[in-house]
């Protein structure tokens, strides 16, 4: 036996194509186009960098004062990690911990395999229908936990609370995590429902809607005890996940709820604006409730579309993968880059 047979086997996450050049448009990674908050700028320029020598607060106290004051919950029903990535992978380690099957939906957000993969944890697909809907019906049967993306990415579809309430009144022994990246472009959140569930956990982040991808911050929102399960998972493998920096930058974007809500009605002006176009075009676009649009056409193929637009220097997202791989996940940019989004378009069905 070779040392490289202990060496993990697993199929990575395989992020949007990142080229290495400035100009371009970017509309593949589901990033905001505008800056974040003014406040935040402020912040990172006066930052005291003599500081960094000193570790981090441990639980990110400011920064998780700040979002509970503001959705009106209690400290200790906040947990803030490096992006809600890092969250979901800590909820995955903390959460589900049974020898029955987690459920998620088989088109949706495609990390949560490989966190099955990476730690073991038995999974079960659950098909979405023929028009992508997740049916909470599907989802009472025995299990060890279900994770939701509301609204579900890639597909842009998003679902009011009746239907979360569904599938968290068929699973009171099992945690139900909605994660909810996108859920500030339309989408009704989940947190209301916190108060009636004690096994629901809410996760959110600031990578989309405030513009801080590049901070990497994200947050779970649960009762008390799924929030110590989760502060313990992180604490057995690394006790000072957000930096200094992040904690004052996001603590700035919380407090201006102003620019917040502009940012938010911008783009979802700009992506109306742009499924009218994509469907004047004879493109078939979901209704969408996020900063992307899920689209397909009847006579032209995804990847043919992505490669032709790449001569334009306009990346967007194609999946080669069953159910979807004629369809393309296109962010919603400035009005800019929509323009020269459209106008690509336009020429390529000349």
């Amino acid at each position: 036996m070779s040392w490289k047979d202990n060496l993990i086997d697993i199929a990575p996450y395989v992020a949007g194509e990142q080229p290495d050049k400035k100009d371009f448009i970017k509309l593949n990674a589901n990033e905001n186009p505008y800056p974040p908050s003014p406040k935040v700028t402020e912040v990172i320029n006066r930052f005291e960098t003599g500081c960094l020598n000193k570790y981090p607060d441990a639980d990110a106290t400011p920064l998780v004062r700040a979002i509970a004051d503001r959705l009106g919950l209690d400290c200790k029903n906040i947990f803030v990690g490096n992006g809600s990535d890092d969250v979901l992978a800590l909820a995955f380690r903390a959460f589900f911990n049974s020898d029955k099957p987690v459920l998620y939906p088989d088109i949706t957000y495609s990390f949560y395999p490989v966190w099955c993969s990476m730690l073991k944890i038995p999974y079960e697909l659950i098909p979405v229908d023929e028009d992508f809907n997740i049916n909470a019906a599907d989802y009472k049967r025995a299990n060890g936990g279900v994770i939701i993306c509301n609204p579900n990415a890639p597909t842009s579809i998003g679902r009011d609370l009746s239907f979360i309430r569904e599938i968290l009144d068929a699973n009171p022994d099992s945690v139900v995590i909605c994660d909810e990246a996108y859920v500030d472009f339309g989408d009704q959140s989940a947190l209301p429902l916190l108060k009636e569930y004690p096994n629901l956990a809410v996760i959110q982040t600031f990578s989309k809607s405030r513009s801080m991808a590049g901070m990497r911050i994200g947050f779970c929102a649960a009762g008390e005890e799924l929030i110590s399960a989760l502060r313990a998972a992180k604490d057995s493998y690394n006790s000072y996940p957000v930096d200094s920096i992040a904690i004052e930058a996001g603590c700035a974007s919380v407090a201006d709820e102003e620019y917040f809500r502009e940012t938010i009605s911008r783009i979802i002006s700009t992506r109306d604006r742009l499924t009218h176009e994509l469907r004047t075009m004879g493109f078939d676009v979901k209704d969408s409730s996020t900063n992307f649009l899920f689209a397909s056409h009847p006579r032209y193929k995804a990847p043919e579309i992505s490669a032709f637009l790449k001569t334009k220097d306009i990346y967007v997202r194609f999946f080669n993968k069953p159910r979807i791989d004629n369809h393309l996940r296109i962010t919603v940019g400035t009005d800019n880059e929509t323009d020269a989004l459209i106008s690509a378009l336009k020429e390529y069905i000349r």
